[in-house]
């Protein structure tokens, strides 16, 4: 059961909703440990002083920025907690965007927040005002001494809150060496532009996201089951990859349309066309677009016993 990590209050102008934040995701990675071949015990790292080879005690260690190689500045605990931010209980709305003005490049770690004690009417007045209104809320909020610049908006029954990036976290993309220039050489025709749109055509569907899944972690948690029950596994090296030339544009649209037409035709692959939007109603903003939720339940699926102990839960 999800046990809330923080709790306050939305705050903007003189209304305040108090609130209760959960993790919105459960990060599913295969964790190992580091052992010795030959005893099968855990593996301890030590701090050793990189110039005298001798271990250093806990109490010794002090905090140093590099400024220029080998060159650093001490800086005190104390210092840094004379800077940390005033720790309030408080998500601090400063504006209302329109949700498409954010780049989704923006967004970091997605939160829920639910209603906290008595907040149920205030935490459904302004969920209902924010989806009519198609409105994303840009806020900030100290959680752990950190500083987060988030934004809110709704989705379905509940508001959800997503850590952003400042703008000066994300890499321009005019800092690339290898993006190709706008010229003749680069431009595509008419022709390949109507096969690929065509293309992209054959292979549209609704999104569907119990459609997919990390095969590697389920191949690796098997290879640990089958293991841990004594299995011989053997092992070969897979075949190299040779690089492949660059293909004819129009020949591999062309392959890519008739190999889908062929999966549509087998009844294999075959792809629903992508539903049509429903008319907006009350709650869609200005521009008519409907403002979709996450009101889909996500499936638990069974776990093997080693996908219990191999796999780490939250962030």
């Amino acid at each position: 059961m999800p046990r809330a990590i923080w709790s306050g209050a939305i705050s903007f102008g003189l209304v305040n909703v108090p609130v209760k934040l959960y993790s919105a995701v459960s990060r599913k990675s295969v964790r190992f440990h580091q052992l010795n071949s030959d005893t099968q015990s855990r593996i301890q790292q030590k701090r050793v002083d990189a110039q005298t080879g001798d271990e250093v005690p806990y109490e010794r260690i002090v905090k140093g920025y590099e400024i220029s190689p080998d060159r650093y500045v001490v800086i005190e605990p104390e210092e840094l907690e004379a800077l940390d931010p005033e720790k309030t209980r408080t998500i601090d709305i400063l504006d209302f965007v329109e949700e498409d003005d954010i780049d989704p490049i923006f967004y970091d770690h997605p939160y829920y927040l639910v209603p906290g004690a008595g907040a149920e009417k205030a935490y459904r007045l302004l969920l209902e005002a924010m989806e009519q209104a198609g409105k994303v809320a840009v806020a900030k909020v100290v959680i752990r001494s950190k500083e987060s610049l988030v934004a809110i908006r709704p989705a379905g029954d509940v508001l959800t809150m997503s850590t952003m990036l400042f703008h000066d976290e994300v890499v321009p993309v005019d800092r690339l060496d290898e993006l190709p220039e706008a010229d003749k050489a680069t431009k595509a025709s008419k022709r390949e532009l109507d096969m690929a749109e065509q293309l992209i055509g054959s292979l549209t569907s609704e999104f569907d996201p119990e459609k997919y899944r990390d095969e590697y972690r389920e191949r690796v948690l098997d290879l640990i089951e089958r293991k841990a029950e004594g299995e011989d596994i053997a092992v070969s090296a897979p075949p190299a990859e040779e690089a492949k030339p660059v293909p004819d544009l129009m020949a591999a649209l062309e392959a890519s349309i008739k190999a889908a037409k062929g999966e549509e035709e087998d009844g294999k692959g075959a792809r629903k066309p992508a539903r049509k939007r429903a008319p907006a109603k009350a709650s869609s903003n200005g521009s008519g677009k409907k403002r979709s939720g996450t009101g889909r339940k996500a499936k638990s699926g069974s776990s093997k016993s080693a996908s219990s102990k191999a796999t780490s839960s939250k962030k």
